[in-house]
């Protein structure tokens, strides 16, 4: 199997070089088919992979393929472990950039940069798929800072534009304050194991569990706390978590098919992704279980919330990723890894949709993006409609679609996640799913029916020419509206209660909250009849509900409670003012104090007292060496011979 993982790597890489290099010798249509055809069929040999593994029993696979340096005994490598894990996440990554590239061709039809769009999301592909297929922590590296360049590049793809520069600034900032984290916690998996492979350091978790450091003061600190927290800071930046989530919302000053590659199958999932495959070490240290917990419990409830206030269209999509991004992190925090991978794989699909959903909207709407200026474009735009409509039901987990299946089978693994002494912590986790349940319900029917019901609220100019976008924007909608809909009948019993992540997720037996649900568990259809007598479902419905009414029915209440309650309005619009704590406090903060360096340090000190001052001081003392040279002979002939005398009379006295 060798080959066809080197193949389902390097196929994307090679695409995306042709396509980048010698993208305006081929052509257009050569760079966007030679990238489609790459991914194309990474995405089929990821299948046969797949399959290899469900169907024909196929075993994990370790293996090493370059050795990169060996240096006191610690090996850099280049190496695959495939197991059930890496071949699911193999399949989701290169299918949903399978969807985007066909997408892009209709989105990027007229941008002057086309082929260098295709070769950077080529690129993305590759760089995620050598995260997840990696079987070391130095690989695990190179594809995590891999998938947060290309986000730079694409997150400012039209450089021309000032708030898409900063956009990208701003998320390649932020990722370096978490990968500082991750990269500390790499260097103390090393530190404490001597290895950077996976296998061996799982093998000696229990020998880090029992060890101890002291970081400050007197304090010692168990060492598998803090290699986990220092790993979950890493998460933190790639998935977005509070508070190193400001990054995101901001991502979609790119193209719209980057929003859905970035938020659904790439770069935001790297985070959640690795915390699942380092649990054999986060199962050791419940405080570090613990601090998962909540920072995902925070982010699921409260970034929800900022997406009832949100306009654009994109970006109540990318707070819903952010709310769903914390639901996924709860879930690891519970120990409930399968929960999460599995929501994980269902959200690719519905977000990848709703994502490029809102982008054939755009498309039709000449690239508005307000959906207070839209409103009625069901009518015009039917495969759009039903598509997003589906996404939507999705979104909010409405019985018998795919995420029904994974969000509340992860809400319940929450509820049933209590531990002896940690009940208040999984109680406050446990009310923020839920009460997120009802919130994003709310947003995600407000921009439903905002953008396709009610009053038409377009120009006249948009609606004479408002119509279905292109077969290459809505049969990649299609596509994806499919597995959103149906996928979790299918997968869920194998996926969470079957042996498919045998040996590829680790929990301890006082932690294994998948194994006790398994007891109640009657079936995908018995799922689905009880989900109508559970609080989660009432949840959601009445979240629909309140955004008929407040949006359809009576869309005047909305600017009334915006009068009446400015202070949360304006928390809300705001984003809880972090964005201006980072930047016009942190940052700023930041510049004032190099200024600082800058005017008294190099200026004044280096420049001013060493270099010039060195300078002016030669300078002075040449001027008065100056006057003594009076060019006369005699002059000289004195001054040799007092030198001679004073000369003589030192080597005397000194004798």
């Amino acid at each position: 199997m060798l080959n066809y993982y080197l193949t389902i790597v390097l196929a994307p890489l090679a695409a995306s070089v042709v396509a980048g290099l010698f993208g305006k010798q081929i052509g257009r249509a050569a760079s966007h088919w030679i990238t489609i055809l790459a991914v194309g069929l990474s995405f089929a040999l990821s299948m046969i992979v797949l399959k290899a593994f469900v169907i024909d029993g196929m075993q994990a696979e370790n293996i090493s393929v370059y050795t990169w340096a060996v240096t006191d005994g610690l090996r850099m490598e280049v190496g695959f472990l495939v197991d059930r894990l890496t071949a699911l996440m193999m399949a989701v990554v290169t299918f949903v950039s399978f969807m985007v590239h066909i997408y892009t061709i209709g989105y990027m039809h007229d941008d002057p940069g086309y082929q260098r769009f295709f070769s950077y999301i080529s690129l993305f592909t590759f760089s995620m798929l050598m995260l997840v297929m990696s079987n070391n922590f130095l690989q695990l590296f190179f594809g995590w800072e891999a998938v947060g360049l290309v986000s730079y590049l694409l997150i400012g793809f039209w450089y021309k534009r000032e708030s898409a520069i900063f956009a990208n600034l701003k998320a390649f900032i932020v990722n370096r304050v978490g990968d500082f984290g991750f990269i500390l916690g790499i260097a103390a998996v090393v530190m404490f194991a001597g290895s950077l492979d996976y296998a061996e350091v799982f093998s000696k978790s229990n020998e880090i569990a029992a060890q101890e450091i002291v970081i400050l003061g007197d304090t010692p600190w168990n060492a598998m706390t803090v290699v986990c927290i220092l790993l979950f800071i890493g998460a933190m930046g790639k998935s977005a978590q509070a508070p190193l989530h400001v990054w995101l919302p901001d991502s979609m000053e790119g193209p719209t098919p980057i929003s859905a590659l970035i938020h659904a199958a790439t770069m935001v999932t790297a985070g959640i992704f690795m915390v699942a495959r380092m649990s054999p070490l986060f199962e050791l240290s419940e405080t570090a279980l613990a601090v998962v917990l909540i920072i995902g419990a925070i982010t699921a409830f409260f970034m929800g919330l900022l997406g009832i206030v949100q306009n654009d269209i994109k970006r109540v999509v990318a707070y819903s990723t952010l709310s769903q991004l914390g639901y996924m992190t709860v879930a690891l925090g519970a120990s409930a890894y399968s929960a999460a991978i599995f929501h994980l794989m269902t959200h690719a699909f519905f977000k990848a949709l709703l994502f490029l959903a809102a982008g054939s909207v755009i498309i039709a709407m000449h690239h508005e993006q307000d959906i207070r200026k839209m409103g009625g474009v069901r009518k015009y735009m039917p495969i759009t409609y039903w598509t997003a409509l589906i996404g939507s039901l999705a979104l909010i987990g409405f019985p018998g679609s795919a995420g029904f299946f994974s969000k509340d089978l992860l809400i319940e693994a929450i509820h049933e996640s209590h531990w002896e002494g940690q009940g208040a912590v999984y109680w406050i986790a446990y009310l923020s799913v839920l009460l997120g349940v009802f919130v994003t319900a709310l947003y995600s029917f407000r921009m439903f029916f905002l953008v396709f019901h009610g009053e038409e609220r377009m120009d006249a100019e948009t609606k004479s020419h408002l119509h279905e976008t292109p077969w290459v924007v809505t049969v990649p909608l299609i596509l994806l509206a499919i597995p959103s809909a149906i996928i979790g009948w299918y997968t869920v019993e194998p996926v969470l209660f079957g042996p498919f992540f045998d040996n590829a997720l680790y929990e301890t037996e006082r932690h294994d909250v998948i194994a006790r649900m398994a007891a109640d568990w009657h079936g995908s259809a018995g799922l689905v009849t009880h989900a109508f007598q559970t609080p989660i479902f009432w949840l959601a419905a009445a979240g629909v509900l309140t955004a008929w009414f407040l949006y359809l029915k009576r869309p005047d209440i909305p600017d009334t409670i915006q009068q009446k309650a400015t202070g949360l309005y304006n928390l809300l619009v705001n984003k809880y003012y972090m964005d201006d704590l980072y930047i016009k406090g942190f940052a700023s903060w930041g510049r004032s104090f190099g200024n600082f360096l800058w005017r008294k340090g190099d200026e004044l000190v280096i420049d001013g007292v060493l270099v010039n001052g060195t300078a002016n001081a030669v300078g002075r003392l040449a001027g008065v060496l100056r006057q003594i040279q009076t060019g006369y002979l005699y002059t000289y002939a004195f001054a040799m011979i007092i030198g001679l005398t004073m000369l003589l009379s030192w080597l005397i006295w000194f004798r």
